[in-house]
């Protein structure tokens, strides 16, 4: 059964969400209020972090400059707020950093709390929530929300406050007015080649969008709004992006034959150099999925962050759907894994004191208790490889890349040797719990191995430092030789985790 392990919110507490994105940081500060979440302070920067991505994965220093400095300040409001709560994200440029720790080390440190990166369609699942909650839906409609980022561009299909198809395209305002539009210089004959190639990229998903169909459309995020108010100022609409006012703006923007002198009404200075290529990328995305008319919110990833946070915290965990959708698509055990887990978190709780570990660590513990298995679908040779392989280049909503990247490690070391390498891809700040739950892990799996369901009489787990003492009941361990000697193998595999294990009985 899903276990509880975060505190509940009480009233007046803050939540804190911190979106990095490609153009622009955003830090959205909201008090949790009788069961509602009120915004109290809300900060944005342009940063243009995809301004300074070049081809080989590399941040040019201004960029990393400008990104470190706005978290400083970011961090200054949020200093006295527990890591807990507070969620920072970062999405396409940091996705596309050849070596992010680079980036995420100084920037957690200016922040003052942890950042994770997440994935192209958890980014869609967050702009869509946030979406969702601002403008609540008619029951059983589907709506289509675009969100035209710096780096990327998400495209969702939901109902409700469920996404039914999310997809992450990498074309933004920004990367696509470097792309098309080198140097400052527009042309006709550049817009209609790129608008031909940006379309020709929609079109993997456009048709199966389009059968799926929508009742409303809405834009999402900073080029949206903008070109929100550029119709108004235009007046051709009253705010809302048509399929009518798209050509019209667009042949006033190529009036202008460099980026610089773009004259368009209603666009702000900050948002000029980077319009051409939100344009392009809007009207790709009308002509591609037979858009007519789009409303423009105000919501975006940040508002879909702190739900995300509300529901992880009320019992209402999407990653608890996900890990149970993964046992059922892979064919994971269900008892098996339930007698693993309890286990698991049986010995959790004998040693959390003494190894400081949290209640995040003990859910991680728990979905990779459950998933452990999941690469017998594969092959059992090797399957705890097949199965971090799985966890780590899944789609799996709910989960970060750094989350999913330490289900994958824990799997990948639940048996057998232990790689050196194993834990090098986790952020450095949670390496040492990794280990420790690896620990845990490892044990449980072990006093599984015959999948049987008696329980264990005597199980008791002691910690110090980077040695475990593990006591068992004598009766009972003789008669399992096969356990026994797994237990005296792995006083010689826990070493590759930096720990001294010592089985004994009474």
């Amino acid at each position: 059964m899903p276990q509880t392990f975060s505190l509940p919110l009480q009233d007046n507490d803050q939540l804190a969400a911190v979106d990095l994105g490609s153009n622009s940081f955003h830090m959205v500060v909201a008090r949790y209020t009788m069961g509602q979440l009120r915004v109290i302070d809300r900060l944005r920067e342009t940063v243009r972090m995809a301004d300074g991505l070049d081809e080989r994965g590399g941040l040019s220093a201004e960029a990393h400059a400008r990104a470190i400095d706005c978290l400083a300040r970011f961090g200054q409001r949020i200093r006295d707020l527990p890591d807990s709560r507070v969620r920072a994200l970062a999405t396409n440029t940091v996705r596309q950093l050849a070596l992010p720790r680079n980036f995420l080390v100084p920037a957690e440190a200016a922040l003052g709390h942890g950042i994770e990166v997440v994935a192209g369609r958890e980014e869609a699942r967050l702009i869509y929530l946030g979406v969702a909650h601002a403008q609540p839906p008619k029951p059983g409609t589907r709506r289509l929300v675009i969100d035209i980022g710096g780096g990327s561009t998400e495209f969702i299909i939901g109902s409700g406050l469920q996404t039914l198809e999310r997809e992450s395209v990498q074309v933004g305002c920004i990367a696509s007015t470097r792309r098309f539009f080198a140097g400052g210089k527009l042309s006709r004959k550049r817009w209609n080649s790129a608008l031909t190639e940006v379309t020709a990229e929609l079109q993997q998903f456009a048709k199966p969008y389009r059968a799926l169909g929508w009742q409303e459309a809405i834009g999402s995020s900073g080029t949206a709004k903008a070109i929100g108010e550029i119709c108004a100022a235009m007046k051709l609409s009253k705010g809302a992006i048509t399929a009518e006012a798209l050509p019209q703006m667009r042949d006033r923007l190529l009036q202008a034959e460099r980026i610089e002198d773009i004259d368009l009404p209603g666009l702000s200075k900050d948002r000029q150099p980077i319009i051409a290529g939100g344009v392009l990328v809007m009207e790709a995305a009308f002509q591609a999925l037979g858009i007519e008319r789009m409303m423009v919110s105000k919501a975006a990833m940040r508002e879909g962050i702190l739900y995300d946070m509300l529901g992880r915290r009320g019992g209402d965990d999407p990653r608890e759907q996900s890990v149970a959708i993964m046992m059922q698509r892979y064919g994971v055990d269900p008892a098996q894994a339930e007698r693993v887990e309890q286990t698991a978190q049986r010995l959790f709780d004998q040693v959390a004191d003494a190894w400081q570990l949290e209640a995040d660590d003990a859910r991680v513990l728990s979905w990779a208790a459950r998933l452990h298995e999941i690469g017998l679908t594969v092959a059992h040779s090797q399957y705890h490889v097949h199965g971090a392989y799985l966890l780590e280049y899944s789609d799996i909503a709910g989960f970060s890349r750094q989350e999913q990247l330490m289900l994958a490690a824990l799997v990948r070391t639940h048996r057998r040797g232990i790689p050196r390498t194993a834990f090098d891809a986790l952020p450095d700040r949670r390496i040492p719990a990794a280990k420790h739950i690896a620990a845990l892990l490892r044990l449980a799996v072990l006093l599984h191995r015959a999948h049987d369901a008696e329980p264990i009489p005597t199980l008791e787990l002691m910690a110090q430092n980077e040695e475990l003492h593990l006591l068992l009941d004598k009766e009972w361990i003789d008669a399992r030789p096969l356990l026994r000697a797994d237990l005296i193998g792995e006083a010689n595999d826990m070493p590759g985790l930096g720990i001294a294990f010592k089985p004994f009985v009474t």
